[in-house]
């Protein structure tokens, strides 16, 4: 009776720590991700998506990451180019748990909007098995250019989403002292 309760829990330490070096130790080595994400063109320049939003096909994002103590580069990866509905896709082989990791914007094949946002030119991602997730797939937040000049169906989008709190920057928009519309700045 002994040696079966022995056995019994020499199989249960081997099953427990091999799946355990499965899940923190020799698993990272050979880990992948699929980083994910998307780039927009902000044709109301105000650094957020909108339903006038149109994606950027052709604009080029990268992914970097480095470590948090010495800031040394601890992945690149090439430059990856969006498909026809601004969507990109980066493989990514081992775990960076020590690690920082920015997708960002590198250009826009559109020269009318080739601004990157400043809220949105780049975006964080977790790169380990070590923060709770398993899920090989990852997702970064969607990627801006600013358009030159905002369309001028924005007035009206932007009404309708009720945001009042718009800056006052060349082709943007402002809010007019009369009557409280909103107003381009090309009306005044």
């Amino acid at each position: 009776m002994a040696n079966i309760f022995i056995i019994a829990l020499l199989c249960f330490t081997i099953s427990v720590s091999s799946s355990l070096n499965y899940s923190y130790g020799a698993a990272e080595e050979n880990m992948h991700y699929m980083v994910v994400g998307h780039v927009y063109c902000d044709t109301c320049r105000v650094e957020f998506e909108t339903k006038l939003s149109e994606p950027i096909s052709g604009a080029v994002v990268k992914l970097e990451c480095r470590n948090r103590t010495n800031e040394a580069i601890t992945f690149q990866s090439p430059e990856i180019v969006a498909d026809s509905h601004g969507d990109y896709h980066i493989i990514v082989e081992g775990d960076y748990e020590e690690s920082d990791c920015d997708v960002a914007l590198v250009r826009s094949p559109r020269a009318d909007c080739s601004d990157p946002t400043e809220a949105w030119r780049k975006s964080r991602v977790v790169l380990t098995t070590f923060d709770g997730l398993s899920n090989k797939l990852r997702f970064a937040n969607n990627l801006g250019f600013k358009k030159d000049i905002a369309l001028p169906q924005c007035t009206r989008i932007l009404k309708e989403m009720g945001y009042y709190e718009l800056s006052q920057e060349d082709g943007d928009f402002e809010l007019s002292q009369e009557d409280g519309d909103f107003t381009h700045s090309s009306e005044l």
